[in-house]
Parts: structure tokens; C-alpha cells; sequence
């Protein structure tokens, strides 16, 4: 694999990030460059990029200068102000691209990768440009992540099969940026992951883009263990819900106008069934707080119509418009 970068979003969780670079460092492939945005810009984070950026070089070596001239592998970008995940990623990304990286391996603090994790990646480098690995739970298991975008509706197909058929790849429309791996050809094609988004939605808009342009793979690889614990109840035998906060369930609702947009513009959208999807949507957040946050209906509610009614402002702004290419 050509100049993997492996770009990282961090936000006041410093031992859940020290415990990810702890993992970086037993990579049976050296990554090229590790690059960490910090949305909060902590001097303890700071401080912790500086000592591993010392133990990485020491232990892979400096690189050939990149376009800027740096040889270090640890890059640490500092926000100065905080731009969620979808705005992390996408700077992340963006520096990465514009010091050269040839692939982009990008992942939340919280989780750690499997040594080989990299490398069982690289194998699947050839026959695609997006290539999404498995990943472990909190308590070891394997985790179930729903690969697969009902267009129609605007919502992940809850039904997607967990199994592989003889440990072949199966296909995908949507990304997770919690392990995704993609191509430098994506960021040229797609532009940057949108920062609009703040957080919720932004990767699987990213991975439906990708795929009406690249071939994009669930493969199943194991290449990442998740590490924080996340209260939830189990949907059957492999699916679950998870618990989330009310500030979450406004993105979830709002960041629908941005969905609907990015499907007009590739002519997926279609207003009454996209309607469903959102309705859907609103009564899977009425009963994941019912059944899991065991929160207040009436918060959770107001947030959720809140988000609606700014998701309706997005879709009808006449001057919105979609990432540009980078090519």
C-alpha cells in the first residue's frame, strides 16, 4: 500500500486516544502518516502527540519529505474550535491529501486496531478503492454494521445479511468512519468528507457518493476493536441499539436535509418515500429512548423536531451545494 495515512478525530477522551496509538504502534505495517485532529486543543493532547511521534520515529524511521517538506510520521492538527467528527474528519483528510497520502484509513479515538489490521486492508487494495473491515465490540464479539443504504428511503437497511459467503467481499453503499479505508482517487473524485454534517450521517453520505463513482467492499477482515462501552439492547441475534443523546437525535433529524440533497443531485431522491424513511427515523429515536436512554420523551422530542424543521430549511437553501472535487 502506497503512503497510507491513518487519520484520526479526537475530543476530551485522552486515554481512550492513548490506548488507540498504543495499538498504532504493534501495526505489522507502518503507516506513513498518523494524523490526529484535536477539537479541543489540549496541551495534554498536544503533549501526547509529541511523545509519539518520538517512539514512531524511532521505531519505523522518518519518511522522504512529503509536499511540505516533513519527514516526522505523527502529524497533529489542533482546531480552534470544535467541528464534530464530520468537521475533523474532513480537515483530517484534507491534510493528509495535501501532504501526499495515497490512502486514507480513518478512525474515532475510541477505538484500538488489530496489529494485522492494516495489512489484511492492503490485500484488498487491488480490487477496489473503498474497503470497509470488520470490526470487534466493547465485549469482544463482533460488532453488526448495517452496510447497506436503502437510497429510496434515506435510511440503512436494517436487514442486511451478517454473514459472508465464502470469505468473499460483498458490496456497499455507504461508509463508516470508524475503520473505512478509501483511495486518494475517492478524495479527487468526491472532494472532502462535508464538515456540515458536524456529526451523524456525514460517512454514510461519503460512502453512497463514493459508490456511484468507485467500487466500494465490506470485507470480513477484522481490523479494529472498539473500546469504549456503549449501553444498548440487543435486536435480535446479532443487531443492537445503541444509546445516544439528545444532541445526537438533532443531527440524526437535521443532517436529513443534507441527505436529501446530496440524493437530488445524483437523482435518487424521491420526495414521498424519503418521507417515510424520515418518519421512520423519528419513531426508531421515540423508541431508543423509551428502550434504551430511558430518557425524557418530551426533551428527546423537542430535539427531534427541531432537527426536522432545520432539515427542511438545508433542503429548500438555494445556495447550498455538494463538496467539490479535488482532482
Amino acid at each position: 500500500m502506497d503512503k497510507p495515512a491513518i487519520v484520526i478525530v479526537t475530543y476530551k477522551r485522552q486515554d481512550l486516544l492513548a490506548g488507540l496509538l498504543a495499538s498504532l504502534e504493534l501495526s505489522t505495517i507502518a503507516p506513513w502518516r498518523v494524523v490526529v485532529v484535536d477539537n479541543e486543543n489540549s496541551a495534554q493532547t498536544a503533549d501526547l502527540m509529541q511523545a509519539f511521534s518520538a517512539r514512531a520515529d524511532e521505531l519505523w524511521g522518518r519518511t522522504e519529505p512529503d509536499a511540505e517538506g516533513g519527514t516526522h510520521r505523527a502529524v497533529y492538527v489542533p482546531m480552534t474550535e470544535n467541528t464534530g467528527g464530520s468537521g475533523g474528519f474532513s480537515m483530517g483528510v484534507k491534510r493528509a491529501f495535501e501532504l501526499g497520502a495515497q490512502w486514507f484509513w480513518v478512525m474515532d479515538d475510541d477505538v484500538a486496531i488489530e496489529p494485522e489490521g492494516l495489512e489484511r486492508l492492503d490485500r484488498w487494495t487491488a480490487q477496489a478503492d473503498v474497503i470497509q473491515g470488520c470490526r470487534y465490540d466493547f465485549d469482544g464479539g463482533p460488532f453488526y454494521w448495517q452496510y447497506h443504504f436503502w437510497e429510496g428511503l434515506g435510511i440503512y437497511n436494517p436487514l442486511a445479511k451478517s454473514t459472508f459467503e465464502d470469505g468473499q467481499p460483498k458490496p456497499m453503499n455507504v461508509m463508516c468512519f470508524e475503520g473505512a479505508l478509501f483511495s486518494r482517487k475517492v478524495v479527487e473524485t468526491c472532494g472532502l468528507p462535508d464538515p456540515r454534517f458536524f456529526i451523524y450521517w456525514d460517512d454514510a453520505v461519503y460512502g453512497y457518493v463514493a459508490s456511484r463513482h468507485v467500487r466500494t467492499i465490506l470485507v470480513p477482515d477484522f481490523v479494529l476493536r472498539r473500546c469504549r462501552e456503549v449501553k444498548n439492547v440487543s435486536v435480535g441475534s446479532v443487531r443492537q441499539l445503541n444509546s445516544t443523546s439528545d444532541m445526537t437525535r438533532y443531527y440524526i433529524l437535521r443532517n436529513r436535509g443534507y441527505i436529501a440533497r446530496y440524493l437530488r443531485e445524483y437523482g435518487d431522491y424521491n420526495r414521498f418515500a424519503f418521507g417515510l424513511g424520515t418518519a421512520a427515523t423519528f419513531a426508531k429515536e421515540l423508541i431508543r429512548i423509551a428502550a434504551v436512554d430511558r430518557g425524557s420523551l418530551v426533551s428527546g422530542t423537542k430535539r427531534l423536531i427541531a432537527g426536522w424543521k432545520d432539515a427542511r430549511k438545508i433542503y429548500r437553501d438555494p445556495t447550498w451545494k455538494p463538496m467539490e472535487p479535488l482532482a
